[in-house]
Order: structure tokens, then C-alpha cells, then sequence
């Protein structure tokens, strides 16, 4: 067990006064199988007084607006969550066990879907057909898909944008968490296997220092379904541990994203964003 505290901060500062804004934050942790939330809370400057309902895919939603002159918007949300080994392993489907799944539960059939972030060029598709040919499971086809996208691809900032596709990261065989989860999805759902995109966090030391605060990551990586939904995580090429703290999960980045929001005013807005992790225990 590991017990990690996280302050993500993040907000966007405007060129000129924002006169309103509507947003949503998708920032906090939810106790799941293999970790527990003992603390989260998300404070905004400008003060506002939030709501918080569930998304369609379960996540936790911090909805606000602002409707006073704001040259500044910050956005702090502060969690404490203890993780654990990802427990053992359910029976795998078989494949045909598995279409007859994604026939009956609506769940696992809208994560076969392509959307425009994952949809796989055709060298792509024919890698994840191959790989699904040279595998009897859907974990072995599922996990040979990850290892050839974390393989084939680096982790590298200023080659992709937040609204860059798949399309555009595998060519370049470049791109951050982001891209990489998308490329991923797009070959993992090519191949027939219903799969996610999950946000979260993760502390960068496999082993961390009690009470060092160190700069963590606003991460993603993937899960598929083959009896259950397993993760991995394709830009460091390994299992979900302890390390990662599950925040939520999407079709993609998109249904996702930590936050989001419109503003009215003149000028342009920049995003900022910061995560400080901690070992508590």
C-alpha cells in the first residue's frame, strides 16, 4: 500500500479581463479495486460556489462558473489516496464470448467505436491485425499492441498539440502520454478489443521517499476489456502499479480532460498546470 498526496493546480490567465466563465474539472480521484480516496476537495480563486454530479462514464465533475471581471483563473484540487497492487485477474473471455459482450452492454460497445482522436491510419490497422492473428487471448493481442505503440514511439512535448490525433502522432512516432493512449486505442479497438482512455496521475520514482514532494504528471494510458477492464500504460511500457492514481475514463482525451470551460472577453487565454506528489506512507 502507498498513500500519496496530490495538489494539482492549473487554470488559465487571460490577456484581458474575462467578464464570465462556465467550466468543468475532472481532477479528483474515485476509489475503485486498487486504490482508496481518503481526502479531495477543489478550491477556486476566484471563490465559487461548485456543483458536482457524476459523468456518463462515472467520473466525478466539479462544475463552476465565475461571473465577475477575472484576469486569473485557478483551479486547485487536493487529494489523498492510498493505492494498491492491482489485484489478481479474472477468467478471460474468448473472442467470441467477447463480441457477445460488447453486443449486450453498452459500456464495452462504445469503446470499440473510433472517434477522431483515435481513428487508425491504415498501417496502423494492419499492425493491430497482425498482432491479433499472432495471439490466441485478448490480453496477449491487447498487451503485443501496447508494447509495439511504447516501443515504436517517444515521449517528446512540442511535436503534437491537445487537439492532435493519432493520425498525426504515429508518423512522427512521437508525442506525450496523451497521443500515445491515442494511438493505442486506435489500434486496440481496429483489432476488435473494446477500449478506454484513463486519466490520472503518476509519481515518476517506482520506489518514492516518504514526505519528498517531487513534480509529478497529469497522466494517461489505456484499458481494454476481456472479462474485466485491464489497464497498462503504453508511454513507459509498464503494468499499472502503485505509482498511478485513477482519475477517470473516456473514449478519449476529450470526454476526459482535467479541465475545461468557455469565457467571455476580448483577449486570448493560456493554460497552466502544475502537479506536486507526495509519499505519505
Amino acid at each position: 500500500m502507498t498513500r500519496l498526496r496530490i495538489v494539482h493546480r492549473t487554470g488559465f490567465q487571460y490577456a484581458s479581463p474575462a467578464t464570465a466563465s462556465y467550466n468543468e474539472a475532472r481532477m479528483l480521484p474515485r476509489t475503485q479495486d486498487r486504490q482508496l480516496v481518503l481526502q479531495a476537495r477543489v478550491e477556486t480563486s476566484p471563490a465559487t460556489h461548485p456543483s458536482t454530479y457524476n459523468d456518463h462514464w462515472g467520473t466525478p465533475v466539479t462544475a463552476f462558473e465565475v461571473l465577475t471581471p477575472h484576469e486569473e483563473l485557478s483551479v486547485v484540487a487536493t487529494s489523498v489516496v492510498e493505492t494498491r497492487t492491482v489485484p489478481a485477474r479474472g477468467p478471460e473471455l474468448r473472442w467470441d464470448q467477447l463480441a457477445r459482450a460488447a453486443a449486450s452492454s453498452l459500456d464495452v460497445a462504445e469503446m470499440l467505436i473510433q472517434t477522431h482522436a483515435t481513428d487508425p491510419d491504415e498501417q496502423m490497422s494492419e499492425l493491430a491485425n497482425q498482432a491479433r492473428a499472432e495471439h490466441d487471448g485478448i490480453d496477449a493481442a491487447a498487451t503485443a499492441i501496447c508494447r509495439i505503440v511504447g516501443e515504436a514511439m517517444t515521449y517528446r512535448r512540442g511535436v503534437t498539440g491537445v487537439n492532435s490525433t493519432a493520425r498525426d502522432a504515429w508518423p512522427a512516432r512521437a508525442g506525450v502520454c496523451q497521443d500515445i493512449a491515442h494511438v493505442t486505442l486506435g489500434m486496440l479497438r481496429a483489432a476488435g478489443i473494446p477500449a478506454r482512455y484513463v486519466s490520472g496521475y503518476l509519481h515518476p520514482d517506482a520506489d518514492p521517499k516518504v514526505g519528498e514532494t517531487v513534480t509529478g504528471e497529469s497522466h494517461a494510458w489505456v484499458e481494454w476489456f476481456s472479462g474485466a477492464w485491464r489497464g497498462y500504460d503504453p508511454t513507459n511500457l509498464v503494468e499499472i502499479g502503485p505509482s498511478h492514481v485513477f482519475v477517470g475514463v473516456g473514449r478519449d482525451y476529450a470526454d476526459i480532460s482535467p479541465l475545461r470551460g468557455v469565457y467571455a472577453g476580448s483577449g486570448a487565454s493560456e493554460l497552466f498546470v502544475s502537479v506536486d506528489i507526495t509519499r505519505l506512507e
